[in-house]
């Protein structure tokens, strides 16, 4: 496919694709057809697109057609599983040995072989040591041996649950070339931004500001795919744009809820276009009240059920997300079947009972009817967050807490809550994925280092969770490591480190002419080599 000089060339390329798209069928395709570009919107530009490194839905949204991983998230496999490099997987009984059977018949991008030794590397020189998720999930990662070409066996200096291993193995061992990164800078090497894999489609080009292009892999393993022969992934940050885009037939795909909620009912009533909530089961989000132990009042136990009692999740999930979300019960979204409980304390909206708490606290409003004042961060990357915060501030005003906002970009809202402390309270969109090993005990987990996203940093320890969280994450038995997830739910609950209020997936709108959508629960963030247009 020829380089893409400019904009104008890909706007009119992309809107010569969709007028014949457009255009009526007497007879439609029954059977996937191959060809056609799809243009997706993207409503931003990751500065590293190493999954291996981080692993973020905002990464994975690209990179993860370019770069494998050993399996994918399915509705129907096995444990919810479908093989990607790898095409088996087995546990040892003792949990400190997992082998892998790794596809043949692959090459990389650049036509070197894949092989076990690029496995070797990935888990022990990038996902333990560098990747967000997997610097805990591989921590007692020792050795990789690998026997021939097609085997990968990881040993573990301790047991590690055969469960948390498969629950991870979608998100967390996107696999990179051991040939270009052995003995360089890995967090600087230029393959971060033009990444090489073994995926469907090859990373052609990317220009700041505009698009990133994606080619067909004319080699992929599955002979039969991909069925596109390229993606461009149009920058619009403005969400409004991403709408008036996909009405004006410039771009086929806006996933991850690009268009804004309140744009959904009318969209979606457009010929030709249709909304899509499935997808997401394995990226749910929670929107989280982050809570910095640090300060007296919110050390307080009952001064943080106050501030529970005084949320109407109803009215968040209803107003703010317009019914795209769930009220939350705790740490585990109730869509995770595996782990979830109803098992838990309830803090019904009670504004009544929040004043009532905060009294026997022992902190009586003034003469101005404020008790104490906080400050509150809304994490900047949704509309939802942003909005949620606004909301809680009038929540808190009525229990007689001075909530003052405080807005930063994503970078300064990092550095203030994750590095320097420097909030009482901060609104999170944190991502549950499938276990609560992966990214959830991290948020309640003491003695982590400054510096490290979406983990705790309000200064909450307890004993007797943290003793919880690593038995669970040492226990082999899958019932009873459910079990002490059970536990765990419950103990947060009734604690507050911090506050869950809702759950949400995202949408994703397209024009119908794009199929095979949404087909597994990371749809957004997989391969797309089954995607097709109908011509």
């Amino acid at each position: 496919m020829p380089i893409i000089a400019n904009r104008r060339q890909l706007l009119m390329g992309s809107a010569m694709l969709l007028a014949s798209t457009a255009l009526p069928n007497i007879a439609r395709a029954q059977e996937p057809t191959k060809g056609g570009r799809l243009v997706v919107a993207a409503d931003s530009e990751p500065r590293n697109l190493n999954p291996a490194i981080v692993a973020s839905n905002g990464v994975f949204f690209i990179s993860s057609k370019v770069i494998e991983p050993l399996a994918e998230s399915s509705y129907e496999g096995k444990d919810g599983l479908e093989p990607r490099l790898a095409t088996s997987w087995e546990g040892s009984e003792d949990g400190k040995t997992v082998s892998f059977k790794l596809r043949e018949g692959v090459t990389w991008h650049d036509g070197k072989p894949f092989t076990a030794k690029d496995v070797a590397f990935s888990a022990l020189q990038v996902w333990k040591p560098l990747q967000n998720l997997g610097r805990v999930v591989f921590k007692d990662l020792e050795a990789v041996d690998t026997p021939d070409e097609h085997t990968a066996i990881f040993r573990f200096a301790k047991p590690t649950p055969f469960q948390l291993i498969r629950n991870a193995l979608p998100a967390l061992t996107s696999v990179v070339p051991a040939h270009l990164y052995e003995g360089t800078d890995i967090e600087a090497n230029p393959a971060n931004n033009k990444p090489v894999g073994t995926g469907p489609f090859t990373f052609a080009e990317h220009k700041p500001g505009e698009f990133y292009r994606l080619a067909r892999n004319e080699n992929y393993w599955d002979k039969s795919k991909p069925l596109l022969d390229e993606i461009i992934y149009r920058v619009l940050p403005d969400r409004a744009a991403a709408a008036g885009a996909l009405e004006a037939e410039e771009i086929q795909l806006a996933a991850f809820s690009a268009v804004p909620l309140a744009d959904l009912t009318r969209i979606g009533k457009e010929d030709g276009i249709t909304v899509i909530t499935k997808g997401y089961e394995a990226l749910t989000y929670q929107l989280v009240v982050e809570i910095n132990h640090r300060r007296k009042e919110l050390a307080d136990l009952k001064v943080r059920q106050a501030i529970a009692h005084a949320i109407d999740k109803k009215f968040v999930v209803d107003t703010i997300f317009l019914g795209y979300a769930a009220p939350a019960t705790g740490p585990v979204p109730a869509n995770d079947k595996q782990f979830y409980t109803t098992d838990v304390p309830a803090y019904a909206f009670d504004t009544a009972k929040a004043n009532a708490l905060l009294d026997e606290a022992g902190y009586p409003k003034g003469a101005n009817g404020t008790r104490f004042a906080l400050k509150l961060l809304p994490a900047p990357y949704f509309n939802e967050t942003k909005q949620f915060g606004d909301y809680l501030r009038q929540a808190l005003a009525k229990i007689g807490i001075d909530a003052q906002i405080v807005n930063n970009d994503a970078a300064a809202h990092q550095k203030a809550v994750y590095t320097d402390h420097d909030f009482d309270l901060a609104v999170a969109p944190p991502v549950f994925r499938g276990d609560p090993a992966i990214s959830t005990t991290i948020l309640v987990q003491s003695g982590l280092p400054d510096g490290v996203p979406f983990s705790n940093q309000g200064g909450y320890k307890n004993e007797r969770l943290d003793a919880l969280i690593a038995e669970a994450a040492g226990t082999l038995d899958e019932a009873k490591r459910v079990a002490l997830y059970h536990d765990f739910q419950k103990q947060v609950v009734e604690d507050l480190p911090l506050i869950n209020v809702a759950d949400w997936g995202f949408t994703s709108v397209a024009r119908t002419s794009v199929k095979n959508l949404a087909n597994n629960p990371r749809w957004a963030v997989s391969g797309w080599a089954d995607t097709w247009l109908e011509q």
